[in-house]
């Protein structure tokens, strides 16, 4: 009657319980994991792959005494302790109750993230109870460079950053599965296996970032950071025509193979994260919005000597020159970078068009670049300027920016006035190199005419010539055009002496822009004040030298000589 009773109990009043438990233990269910594509720069040099690694472990359940010989040859290819070998083999169970608590261990692991081949060396030693299961592993075959462009994909498999957070709908594919039977020894049966879904491979995403520029720009940084031991420097390099980027780059960094090493501040991309104060290379923008608007010549006069002027019924003060100057043509005031100079220009203007020009260069929104929690940097609306804005503001003041957005606003001058979307993919493309989406350059806004942006071109010439503020920055046999600026940190709620940031952008050749380049040095330490002509200029001339022989740049006469005779 209890045998009877009990079965009873299992088979009818338990069945449906014990029925799921049974077939629990029957089904099988496993992920089959699709493998992350590539990412290349824009010359097909791998960037980012996806490696197959093994995670080799042990069950010691099924250890055979004949094979403890082997164990030494085992430590010796995975690089571990013969006593850690020892300690993983012979503990059968876990536990601390006592051994009707204890259970067993059926698996323990060895090795983390094994290779292939030495995971093949492994296998053929035949020691049972010893195996691996694959996965898949990111890979950086360059480790740092780049690292802030592409980012990095965590031991979870979660792109975290850059490019491959950005991409990521294209590059982590479509995982499939597997359902099917096993018995009881976990072994598939194969004839009831009920579905099976292949996994969809990744697709590959080509970049405009071209190794050899992102190399030497990040050589620059390690000479920079040598010399001047400053907090944080970015470079970028892009061209104007496109809005491609070529290299970016920022100190510190990180190696993305084992971004777990890094602090966390590391991670940050400083070139779409950081803001700061333009300072002078704003100036452009002033200058440019004159001139645009018919609102001076070049040889019109300021009195540079005054330290107010009267504007819209009130005496405005002027801001301070770095040294005393006196009346300068619109011309000099570009070249010597008067503060008071520019301040006037801008009152011919106003406060609208002033802002309107800004904010049609980029300031105050974000550029789109993509990847990375970029920010938008600040421009003050009208109704939140002070008495002093109108003055401070057209010399790079009351308003900050990151260095990308400095970067594409000089791209404007460059690029005949047109303002670029930046771009730092190319394209999505399959395995058989079919372009699946297509990144083309766009072009967000005309900003100024080409008229002016000639203009500005020619007097950002003069700023890097013999009398400029940035001649340091002079490339022997090019026209260079561009702008140094140097500014005071705001510390506890003032500006400081002791901490700048400086910067210098520009392009060359300046009739036929090639690439424009960008240097922002944050804090360089050294006796003095950290002008931008100073540390700043030199690293531009420093990269673009690099970049003729590459980049094949040719002179602008020499170009026109060519055209010339392929004319004839």
């Amino acid at each position: 009657m209890a045998i009877v009773s009990r079965l009873l109990y299992l088979h009818v009043f338990q069945q449906e319980k014990l029925l799921k438990i049974v077939e629990g233990n029957r089904q099988k269910f496993e992920v089959l994991s699709a493998r992350r594509g590539n990412i290349i720069d824009t010359r097909g040099n791998l960037l980012a792959s996806t490696e197959t690694r093994i995670d080799l472990g042990v069950d010691p359940q099924v250890l055979r005494e004949e094979d403890k010989r082997k164990w030494p040859l085992l430590a010796s290819l995975i690089k571990k302790d013969l006593k850690f070998i020892e300690n993983k083999f012979t503990k059968i169970t876990r536990g601390s109750g006592g051994k009707e608590n204890a259970r067993l261990i059926r698996w323990t692991k060895l090795v983390d993230s094994l290779d292939e081949d030495t995971y093949e060396k492994v296998r053929a030693l035949k020691i049972k109870g010893v195996y691996g299961n694959r996965k898949y592993q990111r890979a950086y075959p360059h480790g740092a460079l780049a690292a802030h462009v592409l980012g990095f994909v965590n031991k979870e498999g979660t792109a975290s950053a850059g490019v491959e957070r950005y991409m990521e709908f294209y590059l982590r594919g479509q995982d499939g599965w597997l359902e099917t039977e096993c018995d009881g020894r976990r072994l598939e049966l194969a004839q009831f296996r009920s579905r099976e879904v292949e996994p969809v491979d990744g697709t590959n995403v080509e970049l405009s970032i071209d190794l050899t520029v992102q190399h030497a720009i990040e050589k620059e940084l390690e000479r920079i950071v040598e010399v001047y031991n400053p907090k944080g420097p970015t470079v970028i390099v892009s061209e104007p025509s496109t809005g491609y980027i070529l290299g970016l780059a920022n100190y510190p960094s990180f190696d993305p193979n084992s971004f777990w090493e890094s602090d966390i501040d590391f991670h940050r991309n400083r070139a779409v994260s950081d803001v700061f104060e333009p300072g002078s290379p704003f100036k452009t923008v002033t200058a440019s919005a004159a001139i645009n608007e018919d609102a001076v010549s070049l040889d019109d006069m300021y009195d540079c000597s005054v330290s107010s002027v009267e504007y819209r019924g009130r005496n405005v003060r002027l801001p301070k020159d770095h040294r005393p100057m006196d009346k300068l043509s619109f011309k000099d005031v570009i070249k010597k970078s008067s503060n008071r100079g520019v301040a006037q220009i801008a009152m011919l203007l106003g406060d609208e068009k002033i802002h309107e020009y800004a904010k049609s260069f980029g300031f105050g929104e974000k550029t789109g670049y993509g990847p990375d929690a970029e920010v938008s940097g600040y421009l003050p609306a009208i109704k939140n300027w002070d008495g002093l804005t109108i003055s401070r503001l057209p010399m790079g003041h009351a308003l900050n920016c990151t260095p990308l957005q400095l970067h594409y606003a000089m791209s404007v001058i460059a690029n005949e006035g047109v303002l670029m979307q930046p771009q730092v993919v190319k394209r999505v493309f399959d395995e058989r190199n079919n372009t699946i989406t297509a990144y083309t350059p766009y072009a967000k806004r005309r900003v100024i005419t080409a008229k002016t942006a000639k203009i500005m071109s020619d007097l950002l010439s003069e700023v890097v010539g013999p009398e400029g503020t940035s001649k340091r920055a002079e490339i022997s046999g090019f026209q260079v055009a561009g702008k140094s600026g140097t500014t005071q940190k705001i510390v506890n709620g003032r500006y400081s002496r002791q901490c700048h940031v400086a910067s210098f952008s520009g392009f060359f050749p300046a009739q036929n822009p090639r690439v424009i380049i960008t240097v922002v040095i944050d804090e360089a330490q050294l006796q003095g004040v950290a002008y931008g002509g100073l540390v700043a200029a030199p690293a531009f001339q420093h990269i673009g030298e690099q970049l003729i022989q590459y980049l094949n740049i040719q002179p602008y006469n020499f170009t026109k000589q060519m055209l010339a005779w392929r004319g004839n």
